[in-house]
């Protein structure tokens, strides 16, 4: 992709566009053990200098205040794939939309303002890399209710599993999973499926047998002002 780019500018193209559905690198947004790389700050300097504008959809901004910034200050719009979500999970009236996190609140506040569903926020404490421990607030709201999990990357599967689990206890009347990148190979659907979740669905920025709501419309509308540039 980078020497498509140097080609393109010794041709004369003046304004390059990257759209990136899935921003990979960003989850590396900090050292955590001695000898690994920053993998934001190496890609995203690469990406910066090569492109004038990035058009990406819910980037892991965990830690990255200024998306921007971390593209060496070039354009860079984060997409919220709230719309085509809760698009793709109609269905259930007043469903219980719950985070995994807190860092996940705010776009699940967004799937469920569309959804006219109340929110319901774990708190995550991460042990390895398959392995959390969760928090629950207070989940006697819970039974009997429709639920539907919501998470931005799942990969192992484990953070969403130990939630489903829970709230299949609580008395859950179903569970189902909406997540933006769905990273997570059979293994683990298998596992979701076994800890009561009855339904995956994400969107296509990443090929996955999940997939079912699409960003085509989305990544159109945020490119139409680069028509009349």
């Amino acid at each position: 992709m980078l020497l498509a780019a140097d080609a393109w500018r010794r041709v004369g193209v003046t304004r390059l566009v990257l759209v990136a559905p899935y921003l990979c690198y960003m989850r590396q947004d900090r050292v955590f053990r001695a000898g690994e790389p920053l993998s934001r700050d190496v890609v995203c300097g690469l990406l910066g200098a090569a492109f004038d504008r990035v058009v990406t959809v819910e980037a892991h901004r965990h830690r990255t205040r200024d998306l921007s910034a971390a593209f060496g200050g070039i354009e860079v719009e984060d997409l919220s794939a709230a719309g085509p979500l809760a698009a793709a999970l109609g269905g259930s009236k007043r469903p219980l939309l719950v985070g995994p996190d807190a860092e996940s609140e705010p776009w699940v506040r967004g799937v469920a303002a569309r959804l006219g569903g109340d929110v319901l926020v774990f708190e995550k404490t991460r042990l390895g890399d398959a392995e959390v421990r969760l928090e629950p607030p207070d989940l006697s709201g819970v039974r009997g209710r429709a639920v539907v999990l919501a998470d931005d990357v799942a990969s192992s599967g484990s953070t969403l599993a130990a939630a489903a689990a829970l709230l299949r206890e609580a008395g859950a009347a179903s569970i189902e999973a909406g997540v933006v990148h769905a990273l997570f190979d059979a293994a683990a659907e298998a596992r979701l499926r076994g800890a009561g979740v009855s339904r995956i669905v994400s969107t296509d920025s990443i090929a996955h047998s999940t997939n079912a709501a699409p960003l085509a419309d989305l990544l159109a509308h945020a490119l139409r002002d680069e028509v009349h540039r």
